[in-house]
């Protein structure tokens, strides 16, 4: 892991750079080394210390796995970075998870110790019969105060297994997939060449490092030699502030803090002085927060990055709303259909990549499903067409639908309403329809929309005709993940049991 071995060496030559920060607390790279005997020795105290310990998954070759469940991002971030230079397979638990999700994947995937505050996550593991070890974060500190330090933490063999990561938060069966040492660094080696996180250099990654975006954020910056700065809750003031105490020069974060970032530059433009790079990924970019940070911070560049957690970096968009990207050297692409046969250019079907940060597979005590290919091949199955030299991306497999013959992108649609004034966020589904087996319907947040004419004729002057919507809805609030996406199978039941009001 890249992690240890910058850590010791920056913690060598400049002990006094800022490795981690946070509303809770900061880190110097010295004090990171020696905060990361504390973290272990507690952790390891915890494990040794169970009479009958849960089975790991097999996949992690017996080494135990440690869960993180707070609110807390900077307590979270030293946490997983203290267990990095350790034999030690650690996880971030999203404590906003509904209940049998966490429960799930703790017992699914044998997590051993869960760091977490939740009373009901505990009552629950123990009526189930778990036999690990759940203690509350105020807990671990006293206990990383009382024990002798662990000895120094040493870089690790790469083909070690070092951390559990979920696909998804939102379905009742989340994936869980193992990534090995040298995985991230083939990981780091890509983002590192061409996301920017720079020896040195101070990133701001707001939001739960359980998220994968913020959790490989921390991960890029400590095997970079750069300063990681957290935060609980994305707070524009409060972190305009921070960018320009820190001097922060990067922001990794989803497309929705850009935009808060746009709205509070355009209130007080010399807080973000500092700024000159901001990298999002997680979920489309409108052109619209494009041109927006453009107009209020022009010196500022912005970086829309492709990749899956399972897979890695895949390649990003500096134009547009991110949907058509260039993708890496060193980064094998093939569109096919459902048989497996690859498509010509402008055809849309299933993207499959081939990258050396590929995970080998999801274990097999969470799902059934296939991630990679013995040739190596692996997908997620987005969906995707060449277009030149690069690929556009439509969505996942559940965003095309067949309308009368012709496949429809479900989130193309939906970009076509971004500038649409009066209209917030919106999602297409498809409806039944006897004719032509299915139409697109969008269905529109809030109380009120603009006349049904009027949506209309926006739509027929930027989408084929086949793309139009059929039927408008409006709903009061649009179904969302914990992270704030919006869940269109969810949508699409309020439509069918009409909760959803048609115009």
């Amino acid at each position: 892991m890249p992690i240890t071995r910058t850590v010791l060496d920056v913690a060598q030559h400049d002990p006094e750079r800022t490795a981690i920060a946070g509303a809770d607390g900061r880190l110097s790279y010295r004090d990171l080394v020696e905060d990361s005997r504390r973290v272990f020795a507690a952790v390891d105290a915890l494990h040794r210390g169970q009479t009958t310990p849960p089975v790991p998954a097999p996949e992690t070759l017996a080494i135990p796995i440690t869960a993180v469940s707070i609110d807390s991002a900077f307590h979270t971030a030293r946490i997983m970075a203290g267990l990095a230079g350790y034999r030690a397979v650690s996880a971030t638990i999203d404590p906003r998870w509904p209940l049998d999700h966490r429960v799930g994947v703790i017992l699914t995937t044998g997590i051993g110790v869960v760091i977490s505050d939740s009373e009901d996550l505990a009552e629950a593991l123990t009526s189930r019969g778990w036999t690990g070890t759940l203690l509350g974060l105020t807990g671990f500190q006293e206990l990383e105060r009382s024990l002798p330090l662990a000895p120094p933490p040493t870089v690790r063999d790469g083909d070690e297994a070092f951390l559990l990561l979920f696909s998804s938060g939102t379905t009742s069966n989340p994936k869980a997939f193992l990534k090995t040492r040298q995985q991230y660094r083939e990981n780091v080696s890509v983002s590192s060449a061409h996301l920017e996180p720079l020896p040195g250099v101070s990133t701001l990654a707001p939001g739960p490092v359980s998220y994968s975006l913020t959790l490989y954020a921390v991960i890029e910056c400590l095997a970079t030699g750069g300063s990681v700065h957290v935060a609980d809750a994305f707070d524009p003031v409060g972190l305009g502030r921070r960018i320009a105490t820190d001097g922060v020069s990067r922001v990794v974060a989803v497309p929705a803090v850009v935009q808060a970032i746009t709205d509070a530059a355009r209130r007080d433009p010399e807080r973000f002085a500092s700024l000159n790079l901001i990298v999002t990924g997680g979920a489309n970019l409108s052109s619209a927060i494009r041109a927006g940070l453009a107009h209020a911070l022009p010196q500022v560049r912005l970086i829309s990055y492709y990749g899956a957690a399972e897979i890695g970096f895949i390649g990003d968009s500096r134009d547009g709303d991110g949907t058509a990207i260039s993708v890496y050297p060193g980064i094998e692409v093939s569109v096919r259909d459902g048989s497996g046969e690859e498509l010509p250019d402008g055809e849309p079907g299933t993207l499959w990549v081939r990258a050396a940060a590929c995970s080998d597979g999801y274990l097999a005590g969470t799902t059934d499903a296939v991630l990679r290919q013995p040739d190596g091949w692996a997908t997620v199955h987005d969906q995707a067409r060449h277009v030149g030299d690069r690929i556009e991306l439509l969505g996942r497999s559940g965003d095309i639908v067949v309308s009368g013959g012709h496949k429809i992108s479900l989130p193309a649609v939906e970009r076509a309403f971004e500038d649409l004034p009066g209209v917030g966020a919106v999602c297409a589904v498809a409806v039944p329809d006897a004719r032509l087996g299915s139409v697109v319907a969008l269905v529109l947040e809030g109380d009120d929309a603009p006349a049904k004419d009027e949506l209309q004729a926006w739509a027929r002057e930027r989408l084929a005709p086949q793309f139009v919507p059929r039927r408008w809805y409006l709903a009061p609030r649009l179904p969302r993940t914990v992270g704030g996406k919006i869940r269109r199978p969810a949508t699409a039941a309020l439509v069918d049991g009409d909760a959803a009001v048609r115009l």
